[in-house]
């Protein structure tokens, strides 16, 4: 086990104060204003706040260029990507078009065989669709970087509208309108946008634009409010920054949510997870719907869970929703054979780990390497690269990094001085892909060891788990704790971590892997756990956790979630 270091979030009292006096708890004007938070209104989490839709370059231009289209009965084909962003972001442009008097259909590229976007390949499908061949495609999570793909989209005789939030290359495609946060001179304040963010604001100005034309009254046309739980589970799956932008998304979806005004899909995929949709969190998106809708592109074909989606029947929803949850959980079983055979090989392999980590096995599933990455990352606290091998004789390799290290520039320098082994990859600093020449992997994971450390500076790393220092004891109650689950935590605005010093009342083990705690701080004293933990601890502890509450027999009390905990100093 890697061992973390404890550091304690900078504060910011005078933001803290300021917050205080607008009326905010003080124990969340704290957290708040160390998360970056300087004044009342980036907390205003109201449909008044969001910024408008006028500001995204291009999003006016899409709109006129949709509004168009429906008005001259023309065929729309939305373009997906196959993760749970790439789906509700179809969902949430299938729902508003076709509310909007769109004749509107959706095609998803399947993940093993026309690979990521709007590639020629997928141009071919959608010439060939069943509902037609299409006047205009729309692409939702992709497009920014399918170059050669709308080329051979208009070759085809289609016009073509990207809406991606995805990074650009260097040359732009030809489209008829790009919309998208991050193209060069786009002034959109908030660059965080999920794809799914994206095209719900471009619904925003296409019922605008509808409204300047007369064909809706000034007020009038769908109620794209209703699409705020598609938008926040999107927003969540896909670990954008929770910018306050994000973060006004989230609180809308999960206010629909948890009043049970939701799509029938949502409420389905909630009931397979055992999950309480009253009392919706970002957690729930992030770790029980977001894995399930995924499970569908990994294993199989995303369209099972866009139908989830979009379909207005509960029963038929239910069938779906079901059918994902036994996708998702072949996927965990595929997903514990590979990472318990990526650990026998990592012991077995001489040398030891180095700055990073690479397996492979030619039998493992494509759909779930970045899954082992992931989990190999956690425990090895190193960049990591898992491959599969494709139908193809190709390696695919998914990789899972560090806040150290930039991932994709790694991949750059490697691609760059091993000419040819690499034969395509893109992402971003913490996640990535690649393709690989089968024979060239040995060669590969010495280069990309090396430009690890040529990057970082660093061979070896060590994870830190970043505190917001002590938890006042008049707050450390179950209704603090059910004021902190309300909030929206996730990427870039983490939920809070508090760290004390606790003497140790009682230890015991749960099931052989869980630590169960009685402990004391003062006069007060909680009822603790540590997770996967089989190993005692001694009398005074050093401790990080989670403030949750528990709720037993009808009684709700404070309870601690350890994260992290070692000997304090006395």
């Amino acid at each position: 086990m890697v061992v973390p270091k404890l550091s304690t979030r900078p504060s910011y009292p005078e933001a803290a104060r300021a917050l205080e006096v607008a009326g905010i708890h003080p124990l969340l004007a704290r957290l708040w204003a160390a998360r970056g938070v300087k004044q009342a209104t980036e907390t205003q989490l109201k449909w008044s706040a969001l910024i408008p839709p006028g500001q995204l370059t291009q999003g006016e231009q899409a709109a006129a260029v949709l509004a168009d289209a429906i008005g001259a009965r023309k065929r729309l084909l939305i373009i997906a990507d196959y993760d749970c962003d790439g789906a509700t972001a179809c969902a949430v442009g299938i729902r508003a078009l076709r509310a909007m008097g769109a004749d509107v259909d959706f095609l998803v590229p399947n993940r093993f065989e026309t690979g990521y976007g709007l590639s020629p390949e997928v141009v071919k499908l959608a010439v060939a669709h069943a509902a037609g061949k299409p006047d205009i495609l729309i692409t939702v999570d992709n497009g920014i970087a399918s170059v050669d793909g709308v080329q051979a989209a208009m070759d085809a005789g289609m016009q073509v509208v990207v809406t991606d939030h995805h990074l650009p290359g260097d040359t732009l495609p030809a489209a008829l309108a790009i919309v998208n946060p991050n193209q060069p001179g786009c002034g959109f304040p908030s660059k965080n946008l999920a794809g799914v963010g994206v095209i719900f604001y471009l619904m925003l100005a296409l019922r605008a634009e509808l409204r300047r034309r007369g064909v809706f009254a000034p007020d009038g046309g769908p109620r794209l409010d209703n699409l705020a739980d598609l938008v926040a589970l999107g927003t969540v799956a896909d670990v954008v920054k929770l910018d306050a932008n994000n973060r006004l998304l989230v609180t809308q979806g999960l206010q629909k949510m948890r009043s049970g005004r939701m799509q029938a899909g949502l409420r389905a995929l909630f009931a397979v997870a055992a999950r309480e949709p009253r009392e919706a969190s970002a957690f729930d998106l992030g770790f029980a719907l977001g894995p399930r809708i995924n499970a569908a592109g990994r294993l199989a074909d995303m369209s099972l869970g866009i139908n989830c989606l979009i379909t207005d029947d509960d029963i038929l929803a239910l069938q779906l929703a079901r059918q994902l949850d036994e996708m998702n959980q072949q996927r965990r079983g595929i997903e514990t054979t590979m990472r318990e055979e990526a650990l026998a090989s990592i012991d077995q392999s001489d040398p030891v780990i180095k700055a990073s980590v690479c397996v492979y096995h030619p039998d493992w599933h494509q759909g779930v390497v970045g899954l082992v990455a992931s989990r190999l990352k956690e425990t090895y606290w190193r960049p990591t690269l898992a491959f599969a091998r494709s139908a193809t004789g190709e390696l695919r390799g998914s990789g899972r990094s560090i806040p150290d290290v930039h991932l994709r520039d790694v991949l750059d320098l490697v691609s760059k001085r091993n000419p040819g082994i690499i034969l395509k990859f893109g992402g971003h600093a913490m996640a990535a892909g690649l393709t690989l020449r089968e024979d060239a992997y040995a060669q590969f994971i010495e280069s990309f060891d090396a430009a690890v450390q040529e990057l970082s500076g660093q061979s070896s790393f060590d994870p830190v788990i970043e505190t917001d220092g002590g938890l006042e004891s008049g707050y450390a109650n179950a209704e603090v704790a059910e004021l902190l689950q309300q909030q929206v935590w996730g990427a870039g605005f983490p939920a809070p971590i508090f760290r004390d010093t606790f003497f140790v009342r009682q230890q015991r083990m749960l099931k052989d892997k869980h630590l169960k705690l009685s402990l004391e701080r003062g006069h007060q004293r909680f009822d603790a756990i540590w997770f996967n933990h089989a190993q005692m601890l001694p009398e005074y502890i050093d401790a990080a956790y989670r403030l949750d509450r528990n709720v037993w027999n009808g009684r709700v009390s404070a309870q601690l979630i350890i994260e992290y905990a070692g000997q304090a100093e006395q």
